[in-house]
């Protein structure tokens, strides 16, 4: 990485410095890594627009609060950052229109090829052995359960905006890696764009659900 992405780089990863370990730079740099990966094969790409985007998606983590979102946050930073770097409005719409559709609950859909392969690759990183791994940083974070006795329904009803399965969570401290795995990463693969992040979603998937069956039998002391 050279030049004006690496000067980004340092911007986001001075920004980061307060991140939890989920969301600090090594991430932007995984999610990096996967958007190039997906691009492989796949005509008409921008990839200055994607680099921009991807290496800027998440700049405003750590401002994020219950009323404000960190992809409309970036977003705004992003707009300030590339007008120093003298970017056309047309050009920086692009790189906005990517960050602000990242998110999975924010419910925007991404509609350029640039846009689903951030979405994509930030959706990726959330699986897996790393996505084990992030998830449980999150309950260290929000001071939530390694795992709960509450049934899925339960769990719903309760500490879901609605009772909906795609609510709000009310009480972070009550949720746990496993049911964030059976509300929203196992529907993953549902909600990706391109055949190969579709593939790797699967893929990953099954890994986790190795681990929470294994770990499910290790809390009730079955093995």
């Amino acid at each position: 990485m050279k030049g004006k992405y690496q000067k980004i780089k340092k911007i986001v990863e001075k920004e980061l410095v307060r991140a939890d370990t989920g969301h600090d730079i090594n991430h932007v740099m995984r999610v990096y890594d996967l958007c190039l990966e997906l691009t492989k094969g796949v005509k008409n790409i921008d990839l200055d627009i994607l680099k921009m985007a991807v290496l800027l998606h998440d700049i405003a983590e750590v401002k994020e609060s219950e009323r404000t979102c960190h992809a409309e946050l970036s977003a705004k930073m992003a707009q300030k950052i590339l007008d120093k770097l003298n970017y056309s409005q047309d050009r920086t719409d692009k790189v906005v229109h990517c960050i602000l559709t990242h998110r999975y609950r924010k419910g925007v859909k991404p509609k350029t090829k640039e846009a689903k392969i951030l979405f994509d690759a930030d959706k990726l990183d959330a699986l897996g052995a790393i996505g084990i791994t992030r998830a449980f940083i999150w309950v260290e974070r929000h001071k939530a359960k390694i795992y709960t006795r509450l049934s899925l329904k339960e769990y719903i009803k309760e500490n879901l905006a609605g009772g909906k399965i795609n609510g709000r969570i009310k009480d972070k401290t009550k949720h746990s890696p496993f049911i964030e795995f059976e509300i929203k990463l196992k529907h993953i693969p549902n909600r990706l764009h391109t055949q190969k992040a579709k593939k790797m979603a699967k893929e990953r998937l099954a890994y986790m659900k190795l681990f929470f069956s294994r770990l499910k039998k290790e809390i009730k002391g079955e093995i």
